[in-house]
C-alpha cells in the first residue's frame, strides 16, 4: 500500500459554527467526542481561523512520518453546520503494515465524527469526562466479544435505534438507545441520558477489547476508569 494517505469525511451537525468550533478547538470540547482528547499539543503546527478553519500538523518523525488534520466549518440552513474533515499524512519510510491504514482509520473517524454529531445534537456545550479502559490479553481473541455481550446482558445482534439496557456487574445499569454500530466489526455504541458509551472489539488488530465512554456529568474520571478496568478483568479472568 502507499505510505501516503488521505481520509476525507463530511458530516452535518445540529449546532452553530461557534459550537462546532468549541468542540474541535478547545480541550473541553475535544474531551466530549475525540479519540485522544488529553494528548499534548506540544510541537504541533496549528493554523487557526475561528470559527471557519482549524489545521493541525504533527512534527515529522525521524522516519519521515507525520499526520495532518484539517477541519473546515461552514454554516448551513436551519441553524446547522457542515464540517469537512481531512486526515492526511505519510506513514514513514519503514512502514510495512499488512492492512490498509487509510481504510481502517477511516472506519474509526466515521465513529468519532458520529460521536461529535451526537454530542452536538444531545449534549452540546456540556463538559465531559472521557473514560477509557482496556481488557486483559485474554480479550484479544476471536471469542472474547461473546463473553463481553453475555456480561452486558446482550442477547443477539443489536440495531440502530434499538432500546437497550446493559447490566455490567458492579457498575451502574446503562439504559439507552443504540446510536452506532460498525458493520463487519464487533462494536456497540449506546446513548443514555448522561453519556455516549462505546464498546470496541479490537481482536482484528490483535489487541484487547476496550471501552471509551463520554460521560456528560460530574464524575471522578480516574475512579470510574478503574471500575471499568476491574470489570473487564473480572469477566475475562
Amino acid at each position: 500500500m502507499s505510505k501516503k494517505f488521505e481520509i476525507e469525511k463530511v458530516v452535518a451537525l445540529e449546532a452553530t459554527p461557534e459550537q462546532v468550533w468549541r468542540a474541535i478547538a478547545t480541550p473541553e470540547g475535544q474531551a466530549a467526542w475525540s479519540p485522544d482528547p488529553y494528548a499534548s499539543q506540544e510541537g504541533m503546527q496549528v493554523e487557526s481561523q475561528e470559527p471557519a478553519r482549524l489545521a493541525v500538523r504533527t512534527p515529522e518523525a525521524e522516519n519521515g512520518a507525520f499526520h495532518a488534520f484539517e477541519y473546515l466549518i461552514e454554516a448551513s440552513d436551519g441553524g446547522t453546520t457542515t464540517l469537512r474533515f481531512v486526515h492526511s499524512g505519510y506513514l514513514g519510510d519503514d512502514w510495512d503494515a499488512d492492512f490498509d491504514y487509510g481504510e481502517l482509520t477511516g472506519y474509526g473517524w466515521d465513529m468519532y465524527l458520529h460521536t461529535l454529531a451526537q454530542y452536538c445534537a444531545h449534549f452540546a456545550d456540556r463538559p465531559a469526562a472521557f473514560v477509557v479502559a482496556e481488557g486483559p490479553a485474554a480479550s484479544a481473541t476471536d471469542g472474547a466479544w461473546a463473553i463481553l455481550e453475555q456480561a452486558l446482558g446482550v442477547d443477539g445482534p443489536v440495531e440502530i435505534g434499538q432500546h437497550l439496557t446493559l447490566h455490567p456487574d458492579g457498575l451502574p445499569k446503562l439504559d439507552g438507545v443504540v446510536d452506532y454500530i460498525q458493520p463487519g466489526f464487533n462494536f456497540i455504541g449506546l446513548r443514555t441520558a448522561n453519556g455516549l458509551y462505546r464498546f470496541h472489539d479490537n481482536s482484528v488488530m490483535g489487541m484487547p477489547i476496550a471501552i471509551g465512554h463520554y460521560i456528560y456529568e460530574d464524575i471522578d474520571r480516574e475512579r470510574t476508569e478503574q471500575a471499568w478496568k476491574d470489570w473487564l478483568d473480572r469477566i475475562f479472568a
